[in-house]
């Protein structure tokens, strides 16, 4: 996969090194070249110093082949024209820009554009911890309405169904790892003493989850 990052500050560089890793073809584009040092001597992809909204540049950089575009300047206005620039013009399959005011986001969606904002995954983890209890929430799927969490299985579903703890459109067992192994469950799968379990579960359905573990 070829992607393309605007911007080489901590997000960006960081992104950058660990996509590489990963096998991606990475193009790092920023306007100060001293920016690159934070890749570091051994960094396999390119970078192209310029103005990451430049139509020059993008092409320079290969985005007519590009299969992503992440925009992650320090402007806001900057990341949501190369988010434009890149969907619009030159039809990028995915798109993410970096926003610092999360109250922008349904705009950019609207626009066709994925966003990060560091202020509203902060607010929302803090949270988290605070609220979930012995769930460790591992990721966020999409637009922030689903949650990937890992829960060491409860003494009060041991012996119980993997079928008693699905809520339909709300709450599913992914995953249950045992014995050092991984599998995927049926809905007549039941839970053991030391399971650890994943669960895909809607933001607004963490209550319910705690209800049903007992956690509430």
């Amino acid at each position: 996969m070829n992607a393309i990052i605007v911007g080489c500050g901590k997000l960006g560089s960081g992104l950058a090194l660990n996509l590489i890793q990963k096998g991606y073809s990475v193009t790092v584009i920023d306007e100060s070249p001293a920016t690159f040092e934070m890749l570091g001597k051994d960094f396999k992809g390119k970078t192209l110093a310029g103005i990451g909204f430049d139509k020059d540049i993008l092409e320079k950089a290969g985005i007519k082949s590009a299969d992503a575009v992440i925009a992650c300047c320090k402007s806001d206005v900057t990341n949501a024209l190369i988010g434009r620039i890149s969907r619009n013009i030159y039809r990028v399959p995915h798109v993410v820009s970096r926003i610092y005011d999360p109250r922008k986001a349904e705009v950019y969606h609207t626009l066709g554009i994925q966003t990060i904002s560091a202020t509203t995954w902060g607010i929302r983890r803090v949270s988290e911890l605070l609220s979930y209890s012995q769930i460790d929430v591992v990721t966020t799927i999409g637009d922030d309405n689903v949650e990937l969490v890992r829960i060491d299985v409860p003494a009060l579903l041991i012996n119980r169904t993997v079928n008693e703890l699905t809520a339909l459109g709300e709450i599913h067992v992914v995953s249950i790892s045992r014995d050092s192994k991984t599998f995927l469950p049926t809905l007549g799968t039941t839970f053991q003493k030391n399971d650890v379990v994943y669960i895909a579960v809607l933001t607004s359905s963490i209550k319910r989850l705690n209800s049903i573990l007992g956690l509430s």
